[in-house]
This record gives C-alpha cells, structure tokens and sequence, in this order.
C-alpha cells in the first residue's frame, strides 16, 4: 500500500502539467502578445488530463489496479461486485459464491452498507471483502473538488469500518471516472485506487450471454473481473443479470484452473 501524501506530482503527467502552467503564464508576463498560444497549451493540457480522467483503466492520474499483482502465475482472478449492498439481489449472490467455494470483493456504497446493515455483516461472514465506493455513488464525482472527493470518501471509510469492524483498503470511483484531485486523497486515506481488466457492462446490458462473453473472452490469471449487484440491469424474466452470468462465469473459472480471490487476498 502506498504511503505519504500528494506523491501524485511526482507523476509525469502532473508534472508536465505544472509546466505547461507555469510556462504559460511566464509567457504571457514577458510576452503579452503570446497569450492565445499559452492559453491554447493550457487547453490542451486540460483536454488530456480530462481524457485521462475519462479513461477508468489509465494509471496515468496514478496508481491504479487494472491486474492483480504477481498473481498471473497463481492462476487467480478477483471478481469484483459494485452499487451493493442490494437486500434482493447480493444474497443470492453470495449463495451462488457460496456453491462454488468462491470469495468475492464487494464495491459497496456507504449509505447502502448503512441501510443494510446486517446484510454487510452477512458478506464478511462468509469471507468476502467490502471496499470503498464513495458514501452516495454520485453522477458528478469526477467533478468534484479535493474537499467534495474526500468528504465522499471518508464518509463512506468511516461508515463501512463502524458497520464491519473491518476498514477498506481500496477505493473505485463511481462509474470508474475521476480527475486529477482523487490521488492525493486517496494517499492521505491509505487507499489503492482499482479498476478492472474487463467488465461486462451489466448496469445497462440486460442480455446475460454478451455479458458473459464480454468477461470470460481471453480470462487468464490476474484478471480483475467487474459485474454489479447494485444498480443492475434486468435479464429474463426481470432477473438482475448478474444472476445469470455469475454461475457460468464461476464454473468457467473452474474449468480454467482460475480460483477467485478477493483484492486484499492480493496485497503484496
């Protein structure tokens, strides 16, 4: 886990960043009539830290897990499960875990781990681990300030280690979007960023065979797999769609040699 604070300017990024500021604004002081060019790099600038912002996967912004770590060669994978706790749906989920011997990490957003107390409780009895999703799973996180992230951040820490006992090690943003503000943040909380090697776009695709096919296509150990018990989409019959995928992904798993773990299991 990373220490210290605000490391996030020693990424090239961040420093190119804070070059091309103050580069612009040294130009423009010596040089009044180069401003549309100073004002057009900042621009720029600005466009490729919103794009990295944009981009769940990029490490660019920081540290982020888009792999397990070491663990290729262990033949391991992390299923990861966001939006819950869901009182319909995450416990026949945890069933389904249940009947294949799998452990699971639970994204969860703090008011639902408030509003469902007992079902939280339930997930770490059974040997799951519940990680940090924000307090609310607001629309506009990216668009939050440092003091608006953290506030959402923790507030959900706070909450989740007062309802398990246990607090989170790692933290996804909502929707996978940020900016350049989340790192700092997440250093002063001692928090890993992770994502996703791939997902199956289960919040707003209701057809269980191209989720499927969107996570066990080319599953090879390490990768960190990302379906949602919270805000799910609906398959046959009204199901939420993790319903249908999890047991044929599980039992793919299996016939891989692949064995699920949770992300704390992976800590170096």
């Amino acid at each position: 886990m990373r220490k210290g604070h605000f490391r996030w300017l020693e990424r090239p990024i961040m420093a190119g960043s804070a070059t091309v500021h103050v580069g612009a604004a040294a130009a423009t002081l010596l040089q009044p009539n180069a401003w549309p060019w100073a004002l057009g790099a900042v621009v720029a600038n600005h466009g490729v830290l919103t794009a990295a912002g944009l981009w769940p996967r990029s490490q660019l912004l920081g540290p982020n897990w888009v792999k397990l770590p070491v663990s290729a060669a262990r033949a391991q994978v992390a299923i990861t499960i966001d939006d819950g706790p869901d009182p319909v749906v995450t416990p026949r989920v945890l069933d389904q875990l249940a009947a294949h011997g799998a452990h699971a990490t639970f994204f969860c957003v703090g008011e639902r781990v408030d509003r469902h107390a007992d079902l939280a409780r339930e997930l770490l009895r059974r040997g799951h681990t519940i990680e940090n999703h924000s307090q609310r799973h607001r629309h506009n996180f990216s668009l939050l300030g440092p003091l608006g992230m953290r506030a959402e951040i923790s507030r959900a820490q706070e909450v989740i280690a007062r309802i398990t006992g246990t607090a989170p090690r790692f933290f996804r943003a909502p929707a996978g979007l940020r900016n350049p503000f989340l790192s700092p943040v997440l250093d002063a909380l001692d928090l890993q960023l992770a994502s996703w090697t791939r997902r199956g776009f289960d919040t707003v695709n209701g057809d269980a065979e191209r989720v499927y096919r969107r996570l066990a296509s080319n599953l090879r150990g390490g990768d960190i797999l990302l379906l949602h018990d919270g805000h799910a989409a609906l398959g046959k019959g009204g199901r939420a769609v993790i319903l249908d995928v999890l047991p044929r992904l599980l039992d793919t798993l299996g016939e891989l040699g692949l064995k699920p773990i949770t992300l704390k299991a992976a800590l170096p």
